[in-house]
């Protein structure tokens, strides 16, 4: 970790979790990385067997939090954002499967962050070191471990959950007997990173209007254009604006109330460093490290990371890993919205199918 932020000056809280708001269903881990006291919010659902074989990670996105399933209600501003993934009956059955869902380091829902408290009793804001998702995947192994999780039956995630699982399953092989890697690279492109630096400006100059903005700037990579033209076409509204805009705004103002800025700047950095392959040699060199089995699921309309890179990663895993394509209009969002189809591989993937 880098003791350098790039978040800027300290901005003011947006959304998020805090101290003295409802735990919801959270529990905490509290250990420390290298130079970084620690605390993990996580959500578990089943218990872990005798065997200590059950283990399942699941690993949100960007703005996703711990909270995988389950209604909104206090700790909780919304439901679990793969509520159809777990519960009795579905692919991670609690009666089955002890599921494991940490907040990622850096987030804003409970885990340590630029919104947590520093050793020297003020908020870490712009201090608050540069991370990686290899920093991110450190303080899961943390977690595990107090966990007494030896190794997972699987670790799934979609876009930076992807990322982070993929990272997983390199840095750590033998404690990763599965893995499910949805809708992420191998490493970020220039393309993201561009994409990630207007986002990243906006917050910079102005937190909480720019993070808005930076919503609404992603929000376009997230759905498909036949999806936008199809929903939206060019209709206008009473106000005279396009509804396309509105729709925008609307994303915009749900974001702000729930996520921090400086927490949406630290995990975008993040995702921009991701690459699995930097100091091993390279990608392919990297992906030779895996030794889970291995399904990796691309969408055929996602335009933030297209089928391609998944299947540069499945083509990169040792005995050339699984591609699978979930079809959908809906773009990369289809990850949360094809539920149907996700729980399907994932069950396929566990061999419950």
């Amino acid at each position: 970790m880098s003791r350098e932020s790039t978040t800027g000056k300290t901005p003011p809280a947006a959304g998020g979790w805090r101290e003295g708001d409802p735990n919801g269903r959270r529990r905490w881990f509290r250990g420390a990385l290298p130079g970084l006291p620690l605390s993990i919010a996580y959500e578990t659902w089943g218990e872990l067997n005798a065997e200590r074989s059950n283990a399942v990670l699941v690993l949100h996105a960007l703005t996703g939090d711990s909270h995988v399933a389950g209604p909104a209600g206090p700790g909780h501003p919304t439901p679990g954002w793969w509520d159809g993934l777990v519960g009795p009956g579905r692919a991670l059955d609690p009666e089955r499967w002890f599921v494991v869902a940490p907040n990622v380091l850096g987030g804003c829902q409970g885990t340590t962050g630029p919104w947590a408290t520093a050793p020297d009793g003020r908020p870490w804001g712009p201090r608050f070191p540069r991370i990686t998702v290899r920093d991110q995947v450190a303080a899961e192994v943390l977690l595990a471990d107090a966990l007494g999780v030896d190794a997972w039956a699987a670790v799934l995630g979609g876009s930076m959950g992807g990322m982070r699982a993929l990272e997983w399953a390199v840095s750590e092989p033998d404690r990763v007997r599965s893995l499910l890697v949805l809708a992420a690279p191998a490493a970020s492109t220039a393309e993201h990173i561009a994409l990630a630096s207007a986002q990243l400006h906006a917050i910079r100059l102005d937190p909480v209007g720019g993070l808005g903005v930076a919503r609404r700037i992603a929000h376009i990579s997230y759905r498909s254009e036949s999806e936008l033209v199809a929903r939206f076409g060019r209709e206008v509204r009473a106000d005279g604006r396009y509804q396309v805009e509105s729709y925008l705004d609307h994303q915009a103002a749900k974001l702000v109330r729930r996520f921090d800025p400086a927490s949406y700047v630290t995990l975008t950095e993040a995702m921009n460093s991701h690459d699995v392959g930097r100091g091993r040699g390279g990608v392919r060199a990297a992906l030779r490290r895996v030794t889970a089995r291995a399904v990796v699921i691309g969408i055929d309309s996602d335009r933030l990371y297209p089928l391609r890179q998944q299947a540069e990663v499945a083509d990169g895993l040792p005995g050339a890993g699984e591609l699978r394509v979930v079809t959908s209009p809906h773009g990369h969002d289809a990850f949360l919205i094809e539920v149907d189809q996700v729980s399907k591989l994932v069950s396929e993937l566990l061999g419950t199918g």
